[in-house]
């Protein structure tokens, strides 16, 4: 018994033993949590219920020079439905005119949202898809709607916000204007980043039930800095001019693709630029940035550059006698034509320009140059042909010009065929700024996009005017070609355009994207300035691969662009006080000369607008009293109130545009 007893006691002293060990373990534990581990537990604690949520800035906008919007960020909304959340109760009273309401909003049936919402509460869908990218107007007003306005418990409403960057003007200018997202940096948007993103501020938030989170406190621990706002040179109604002319001509040559890039002469500011690609449905949009980036054989719009170098080194002079013989000559078995048969026979060398003679260029460069083709060459460099312009926006194409001492690609046909515009390549921009230097009097100027930054009402950083060259030439090699530019369109290449009321000049190019192929390609083109006077603004016009069978040369594709640009244009540098137009009038679509003429007349009835483009419509419109409503950009396709009924001033018309 007595050793029964003692087992039992030497089982409980070691119980307890281990008890009293195992406590003291617990308190050891206890005090190391505490004062020796408990700052680290204490910051895993808190990384599960407190976060830094980041606070995005506001992106800056990008404007017109006038003041529109080109980019700007807006807030879009998805909607979606915890369907399981909703009692039976709320769901009955509501579902009914929930689908009402949606349908209103949405388009589909009533029936249709009841019996998907039905199915998804079946199938206990707690994030059930209702709609996606609203704006904030409809967000608010989906919010009211049945069972969704008793909130996110009880009306089972989820709401996501995302921030997007949208074109107010839709899709003109959109490849200038570009992105800065997932596909890159592209255009201003791209370019000019650092000043657009602004900077994200953060914030602490203390996780709270069902997954919510609440600040810990009133204010930021950083705040966001919001972007700056960007100033370009564009003029949305020059731009809106350029963009339609050349969708036009796109459209009616059935071309691959085509740029215009319109310029104020002294500024270099770019006062318009398009770029149109065609899919492969036949329709155009903004695809890649042509002017900027693609380099390309200019064709007959060299010759400028080349008869330039010509009077600069004194060779020649603008009436010297080029004998173009019979239009054909040959160099080492290849054949140089001019593209009137018979050729133009002895013609001074201002003429040899004027009609654009392949034959005669190539004689005055040629045989000047043969023996020394570096000298050719180095008159091109003195002028800054070779180099790039030096854009802000990314991607711009480089400049080729041969080089007579790499021996493995100068050849006997290096020299004349660069003289009228073969083995050479250049961009549209850089083509123009050429030009625009002529224009000028000599003085190249850097083209322009940006004008200013701005924070509010506050200019950050001012662009200037910035001089790439003072003087490419002299003074008497600008005149002369100047009056040669003129005589382009007065009675040469170009007389298609001329028009006895305002002054234009310029230079047509017919260049040949694929030769020596059996199915050759065409690049037509037209640069030039207007008023020829008193140069205000420089344009090129470059359409590529357009139908043969409809047309190629540059002054039947491309000039006409040019020529509607500078007509709409004109009306804010006039040569003339009083602008008389031809007496015949036919429909709406045919340019500015047409929408002038309506304009001015007595209206008595409302006026057909179809197929008048958007701005000009509008501004007719409006001028005659009505309220204008319009939806799209582009030309007109219907009107809501018919031609010929009476003029009701106050009355709304809507304007369906294409």
């Amino acid at each position: 018994m007595a050793v029964q007893k003692k087992q039992i006691l030497n089982k409980a002293y070691l119980i307890t033993g281990f008890m009293f060990l195992f406590a003291i373990a617990i308190v050891y534990k206890l005090v190391q949590i505490k004062f020796i581990d408990g700052d680290g537990y204490r910051e895993i604690a808190e990384q599960g219920t407190i976060k830094t949520f980041e606070i995005a800035a506001n992106r800056g906008s990008v404007y017109t020079s006038d003041g529109s919007l080109l980019a700007t960020s807006v807030s879009k909304f998805d909607v979606r439905m915890d369907v399981v959340t909703v009692s039976d109760k709320d769901f009955e009273a509501g579902i009914k005119g929930l689908s009402k309401s949606l349908s209103k909003m949405l388009g589909k049936s009533a029936g249709f949202y009841e019996n998907y919402i039905r199915k998804a509460r079946a199938n206990k869908n707690r994030y059930l898809f209702i709609t996606r990218n609203l704006s904030y107007n409809d967000y608010q007003k989906l919010k009211t709607f049945p069972i969704f306005k008793l909130g996110t418990y009880r009306g089972g409403f989820i709401v996501g916000q995302r921030t997007v960057r949208e074109h107010p003007i839709g899709k003109i200018a959109e490849r200038a204007v570009g992105y800065d997202d997932y596909r890159g940096k592209v255009g201003i948007e791209g370019s000019f980043y650092e000043f657009l993103r602004g900077k994200n501020g953060k914030r602490l938030k203390q996780k709270i039930a069902k997954g919510q989170w609440k600040p810990l406190n009133d204010n930021n621990e950083i705040e966001p800095i919001d972007g700056k706002d960007i100033i370009t040179t564009i003029d949305l109604n020059i731009q809106d001019v350029a963009h339609h002319a050349l969708l036009a001509q796109l459209e009616k040559f059935e071309a691959d693709h085509g740029t215009v890039v319109v310029m104020e002469t002294k500024t270099g500011e770019v006062k318009a630029i398009s770029n149109l690609g065609r899919t492969s449905k036949g329709t155009y949009y903004e695809q890649r940035n042509y002017a900027i980036y693609e380099t390309y054989e200019p064709g007959s719009t060299f010759k400028l550059m080349g008869m330039v170098v010509a009077l600069e080194d004194k060779v020649i002079d603008t009436s010297k006698v080029i004998d173009t013989e019979k239009g054909v000559i040959y160099f080492h078995g290849k054949r140089v034509k001019d593209s009137h048969p018979g050729g133009y026979g002895k013609i001074s060398a201002a003429r040899v320009f004027e009609v654009s003679s392949n034959v005669g260029i190539v004689k005055i460069v040629n045989e000047h140059y043969k023996d020394n083709p570096n000298k050719f060459i180095e008159g091109l460099k003195r002028m800054g042909i070779d180099k790039k312009i030096g854009l802000p926006i990314k991607g711009e194409g480089i400049p080729l010009i041969p080089n007579p001492k790499d021996k493995k690609k100068w050849n006997g046909l290096s020299l004349p065929w660069m003289a009228y515009g073969y083995g050479v390549e250049l961009t549209p921009l850089q083509i123009l700024t050429f030009y625009n230097a002529i224009a000028n009097n000599g003085e190249m100027v850097k083209p322009r996009f940006v004008r200013e930054i701005r924070t509010q009402s506050n200019v950050v950083t001012k662009f200037k005017k910035e001089i790439i060259n003072p003087k490419i030439c002299s003074q008497s090699t600008v005149d002369q070609v100047k009056e040669m530019m003129v005589n382009v369109v007065k009675r040469g290449t170009a007389t298609n355009i001329y028009d006895e009321n305002f002054s234009m000049a310029g230079k047509t190019g017919t260049g040949q994207a694929e030769y020596w192929t059996d199915e050759t390609k065409y690049i037509s083109s037209f640069v030039g300035y207007f008023p020829a006077d008193e140069p205000k603004y420089s344009c090129i016009v470059v359409i590529h691969k357009p139908n043969k069978k409809l047309g190629y040369y540059g002054n039947i594709v491309a000039a006409p662009v040019f020529k509607q640009i500078a007509r709409k244009i004109y009306t804010e540098t006039p040569v003339q006080k009083e602008i008389t137009f031809d007496s015949s009038l036919a429909t709406m679509s045919k340019g500015y000369d047409v929408y002038y003429k309506k304009a001015n007349q007595n209206y008595k009835t409302v006026p057909n607008v179809k197929n008048m483009p958007g701005m000009d419509a509008i501004s007719l419109l409006e001028n005659l009293g009505f309220k204008v409503s319009f939806k799209g950009i582009g030309k007109v396709i219907s009107q809501s109130v018919k031609p010929g009924m009476d003029l009701k001033k106050g009355k709304i018309i809507i304007l369906n545009l294409s």
